[in-house]
């Protein structure tokens, strides 16, 4: 076996062990951690700023306090240049460990899906106190920090909820937390973000 091929099964199985069996995972025990609603206060003139070679419509401002549930980054794909990560955010009871501890998050093709053993709260609640959010950040550095996220972790972040254009692409965020299904995900101009640390 030549080094080329080597390197290439190192890669895979490396690639292979991150996507399946990384496990890392904040535990911060039981209790509501983020009690608060994402807070938003909708934009009655927009202007438009261009990013990346996209053009961006801000549509509300956006702050959120919550926990991430589960994350996923994106490499590939139209939009993964502008939003390499997906965070599915948890808030209200969705903030506790006692009870998303019955609840599996997963996410992929940019969507989020959840099931349980034990149904913990109703399930009315879980859709309008979690949501899968396609992250845009505003700079490298906020990049960089956003890909340190851990699922567990309570995160604080600002910005704007946006719709995305460009020729041949469209992406508008959701602008309720009560809604489910098809174009039901945020899609969140990022400007400032914390990683929240708790005693």
């Amino acid at each position: 076996m030549t080094i080329k091929k080597i390197l290439i099964a190192l890669l895979v199985i490396i690639w292979i062990w991150f996507l399946f069996f990384n496990n890392d995972e904040i535990k911060l025990g039981p209790g509501v951690f983020a009690p608060s609603d994402p807070i938003q206060t909708n934009i009655q003139s927009p202007k438009t700023f261009e990013f990346k070679g996209y053009t961006i419509t801000p549509l509300a401002k956006f702050h959120i306090k919550g926990k991430v549930l589960s994350r996923r980054n994106y490499n590939f794909g139209k939009s993964s240049k502008l939003s390499p990560i997906d965070l599915a955010m948890g808030w209200g009871r969705m903030s506790d460990e006692s009870i998303i501890k019955d609840i599996t998050v997963n996410q992929r093709g940019r969507w989020y899906f959840w099931k349980y053993t034990t149904l913990p709260i109703p399930s009315r609640e879980i859709e309008t106190h979690s949501a899968n959010m396609h992250i845009i950040p505003a700079t490298k550095s906020l990049k960089k920090m956003i890909k340190k996220v851990k699922k567990g972790n309570i995160v604080e972040f600002s910005g704007f909820l946006v719709k995305v254009t460009k020729p041949r692409f469209s992406w508008k965020s959701s602008t309720s937390r009560e809604d489910t299904g098809n174009h039901s995900c945020e899609v969140v101009y990022v400007d400032t973000f914390q990683i929240i640390d708790i005693p």
